[in-house]
């Protein structure tokens, strides 16, 4: 197997959990591209004389850009506060930090250096809401899921609720208040959020367990585990659709939204079956995770579809 090579630049890269990263600027930016052809829009994109350049989509943006660097900052904090833990899983263990390929005030330093870019950013270009809002995230990301997950499984939910928030962050951004609009794509967030890391713990279980993370498979078995992820896919099920049911989407988003959740609740409930074998299960497991990371963005893109067609 070929070997990474690694750099400072690269390491400082990998701190931001890229992969993280560029899925919450996804569903911020699908967010605020929806409130910009929303009623709820101060500077609605079809009525701008200057078109990219109106004070809408500068402001859906900003948002964007400052949301990311929130969710890079909240992930370097989190390599830093779990630099002695993170050697102990494989998984975790090559990351610059675990690694001692960056220093402790580096990665401390670099994660301060995003953060206050993201307050800059949205102090400037969007909004106090917007601004607030992404504090209360971060710091609810890094100072309590991050400690909490060492104590109570019940962290999982607590962490899913910062996590959800990009999406709420860009359509604050446009629009600068809370309402129903961004209320619904948060908690499609939040609920997609819980099958999906379900999943992952119970692949990584042995790991987790290794590390000292009380996570639901560890703490409650496997077999619970999986029936909370059928649990929430039940409840993702109504959720999916609440954008159409407050007129915020139309027929399209709803028929797939519909189609994508009935699929991925099937998918759950083959978890309920007794397994032969471990590595039976772990594929099941890894099968149900690749589903979540196919589910959200065809979500978004039949949201963007249903708005472009109508």
């Amino acid at each position: 197997m070929k070997r990474k090579r690694h750099s400072p630049a690269r390491d400082l890269w990998e701190l931001t959990k890229p992969g993280v990263t560029r899925m919450c600027a996804l569903t911020a930016a699908g967010a605020a591209w929806l409130a910009l052809q929303s009623d709820d829009a101060p500077f609605p994109a079809e009525t701008a004389a200057d078109g990219w350049c109106s004070p809408g989509f500068a402001a859906g943006f900003a948002g964007v850009v400052g949301a990311s660097l929130a969710v890079a900052a909240a992930s370097a904090f989190n390599m830093w506060l779990e630099r002695a833990r993170d050697p102990l899983m494989p998984r975790t263990k090559d990351r610059p930090l675990a690694a001692r390929r960056l220093s402790s005030a580096t990665g401390l330093g670099f994660a301060a250096a995003l953060l206050l870019a993201s307050i800059v950013t949205l102090a400037l270009f969007t909004n106090p809401l917007t601004l607030l809002l992404t504090l209360w995230a971060t710091v609810g990301y890094v100072l309590v899921y991050t400690p909490l997950k060492y104590r109570t499984p019940l962290a999982l939910l607590i962490g899913a609720v910062p996590g959800a928030a990009p999406p709420l962050l860009g359509w604050t951004a446009v629009t600068g208040r809370l309402d129903l609009g961004g209320l619904s794509l948060f908690l499609i967030l939040l609920v997609w959020q819980m099958p999906h890391f379900l999943a992952i713990m119970l692949f990584r279980r042995h790991e987790y367990a290794r590390a000292g993370i009380r996570c639901v498979s560890v703490v409650r078995g496997e077999s619970a585990a999986r029936v909370q992820a059928f649990l929430w896919s039940i409840v993702l099920l109504p959720i999916s659709v609440l954008p159409s049911v407050i007129g915020l989407t139309g027929p399209l988003y709803c028929a797939v939204a519909l189609l994508l959740s009935l699929g991925f609740l099937g998918w759950a409930c083959t978890g309920l079956r007794p397994f032969g074998d471990r590595a039976s299960e772990l594929r099941w497991a890894r099968r149900f995770f690749f589903a979540s990371l196919i589910y959200l963005p065809a979500l978004i893109v039949a949201l963007v579809l249903d708005v472009v067609l109508r």
